[in-house]
């Protein structure tokens, strides 16, 4: 667990840590990230009973001028503590009394895999859609809509894995404030071949808050990663593809290409008719000339495969139901990347 002035959702924390049901020998590993209120002082006073339940406890930390980040108290949490399995619990969450349980077993099954879980937003009705998309998406998504603007498709706050994998694949990317350590370990994570697993049980109350850390890091940022990851894992393997979505979405996604995918762009497509009559896209900023221009099609006159830049679940089912129509399968005939 890392800590950065956390005092006042310790106690509900803590407290769950001590309610687990799990058998097996539990450590609690906290770093303290620098921080200035009385979080050291309460994971203290929790010490003598967590420890008087067979859990131990090993705290540590820092108290320079700034927090180094979440990436740095992670992978500081981790080296200190002993356990086969690490369970990534944030201080200001809490885990349901079944959560290491259900998730160790799972982890037993899946050993080189990232192991999720559905989660409570709390306050409720914060971020309803990602909440939703947490909690529903299939098995088969979980690898297939890693090119989302949500992010890791089993939420970091719900982590466990193997200590082997976290050695193969971490650490976790230190560069502190406006790093989204959890997306690139991820990432890291998918390219050695790992798995990702969700148990399909509510085990952690996820809280939404304006002090959190997630809201540090810019939506540039994550785009560029995910554009990269995307046209190293999909782009790569096709010969030539169609931008569902002519606006600007779409157009953004055309522009953030290299050259050799901007190529194999055939075209792009849209349900709006204003756009389809427009009959193609001409890419201004291009040093080429002629400059390119792409058609604009309707979808039913596309070819597959397709990159979806429309947001999911944004459209009262639409979206769902046009690509349900053309009887496409994710993962192969598209993927989404909205």
């Amino acid at each position: 667990m890392p800590m950065y002035n956390a005092s006042c959702w310790l106690d509900e924390c803590l407290q769950a840590i001590l309610h687990q049901d799990f058998t097996g020998t539990m450590e609690l590993s906290v770093f303290d990230d620098a921080s200035t209120d009385d979080s050291r002082n309460v994971v203290e006073r929790w010490r003598e009973r967590l420890e008087a339940t067979g859990i131990s406890v090993v705290v540590s930390g820092h108290n320079s001028a700034q927090p180094r980040g979440v990436g740095y108290a992670k992978n500081k949490a981790i080296s200190q503590s002993c356990g086969q399995y690490l369970c990534f619990q944030d201080a200001d969450d809490v885990m349901l009394p079944q959560r290491v349980r259900l998730q160790y077993e799972a982890s037993t099954l899946h050993p080189n895999s990232l192991i999720g879980c559905k989660v409570q937003r709390v306050p409720e009705g914060s971020t309803e859609r990602y909440t939703r998309w947490i909690n529903t998406i299939t098995q088969d998504q979980l690898f297939t809509q890693v090119y989302t603007s949500h992010g890791p498709t089993v939420v970091m706050p719900t982590w466990l894995c193997s200590r082997n994998w976290y050695l193969k694949v971490g650490p976790f990317d230190e560069g502190g404030k406006g790093v989204p350590e959890d997306l690139l370990f991820f990432y890291q994570s998918l390219r050695q071949g790992g798995g990702v697993a969700r148990v399909d049980q509510c085990l952690l109350v996820y809280r939404y808050h304006e002090k959190a850390t997630t809201h540090s890091v810019t939506e540039e940022t994550i785009w560029k990663l995910r554009v990269d990851f995307l046209q190293e894992r999909v782009l790569s393997q096709w010969e030539s593809f169609t931008i569902w979505n002519a606006g600007k979405q779409g157009r953004k996604l055309y522009r953030s290409l290299s050259p050799t995918n901007q190529k194999k762009v055939k075209a792009f497509c849209d349900v709006d008719d204003n756009k389809i009559k427009k009959g193609f896209y001409t890419y201004e900023e291009s040093k080429q000339r002629p400059k390119p221009k792409i058609p604009v099609l309707h979808y039913k006159d596309a070819s597959t495969p397709f990159i979806i830049c429309v947001k999911l679940d944004m459209t009262g089912g639409v979206l769902e139901e046009n690509l349900n129509s053309l009887q496409l399968k994710e993962g192969k005939d598209y993927y989404h990347f909205n």
